[in-house]
């Protein structure tokens, strides 16, 4: 992976009952970190030097936790990332994700197993800037998760989802800013997909996965959503008004919610995130991410 580059891989997830969610992010490169943007200003951006494992709990028990850590409590190859005292392994179709993180500022542990069984497979990447550095791929978009965590203590099962992201540059040279959502039907998921380049040029596209094959879905309206607390501005595509069901998170310079849009003729329960590359790059926002961000 060369200087400045990135690789994540993301997980979300909504309980059956609907009570419960979580969102993990696994990083090298981690492109939200303030450490790794200074160590790029400084002209030694080495990805395998920032590392982290992101885990959002959603609900009655709500966590976010983000430690980074350098090379030194990094392992990693094919099957399994090992990140300070959390670790991600494959075996099979089953990704074992194994958490002892801690929240900040203020100290609450978040520990526990979570595993997903990947369905059904894609390896269809999609090009998401014009000269091909930075892909996107739907992994396993309609998965199942089982949630088994000591603290704070929960267990709970539910669809999930897991896709990846990976670039050779940073995400700010490319990007002004981009959302996304994913609705789970019966047959298996479909993912909405905006991003703004710096050019101000677009890449809009929707996609739906089912049975092994990928196929392209009409792009439904864009619609506004009420701005986030920070003034995020947020959008999503629906064939009708959408609903914001709950709010998951609301940062700076990102925020994802549950809502509720209308495809294909009927209403779905969807994730959806918006992220500003813009407001990441400013040095209000790079300021505050260590005081929940701590790297060790």
């Amino acid at each position: 992976m060369p200087d400045g580059g990135y690789r994540w891989w993301y997980f979300d997830a909504l309980s059956a009952d609907g009570q419960h969610g979580l969102s993990i992010i696994a990083f090298v490169g981690s492109v939200f970190s303030p450490y790794y943007a200074r160590a790029r200003r400084r002209g030694s951006g080495n990805p395998e030097n920032h590392c982290a494992v992101n885990v959002a709990l959603y609900g009655l028990k709500r966590r976010w936790a983000m430690t980074e850590r350098g090379m030194r409590d990094v392992k990693r190859d094919a099957r399994q990332f090992e990140c300070g005292p959390s670790a991600l392994r494959v075996d099979g179709d089953v990704v074992t994700i194994t958490i002892n993180e801690r929240c900040m500022p203020v100290p609450r542990a978040v520990s526990g197993v979570v595993k997903v069984t990947l369905k059904t497979c894609y390896d269809q990447a999609v090009a998401l800037d014009e000269k091909g550095l930075h892909q996107w791929r739907a992994v396993a978009p309609h998965a199942r998760i089982d949630v088994a965590l000591n603290a704070p203590e929960q267990h709970w099962q539910g669809n999930a989802y897991h896709d990846m992201n990976w670039g050779a540059e940073p995400i700010e040279n490319a990007f002004k800013d981009w959302t996304w959502s994913r609705l789970h039907d019966e047959n298996g998921a479909v993912v909405f997909y905006d991003a703004r380049r710096k050019d101000d040029s677009r890449k809009a596209f929707a996609m739906g996965f089912a049975g092994g094959a990928v196929s392209e879905v009409a792009l439904p309206p864009k619609h506004a959503l009420k701005r986030g607390f920070w003034g995020m501005a947020q959008d999503v595509r629906s064939e009708t008004t959408p609903a914001i069901i709950s709010k998951l998170e609301d940062a700076p310079f990102y925020t994802r919610n549950h809502v509720r849009i209308g495809h294909d003729g009927r209403r779905y329960d969807a994730f959806q995130e918006s992220l500003s590359v813009s407001k990441f790059d400013t040095r209000r926002v790079q300021l505050m991410l260590p005081f929940r961000m701590p790297r060790w």
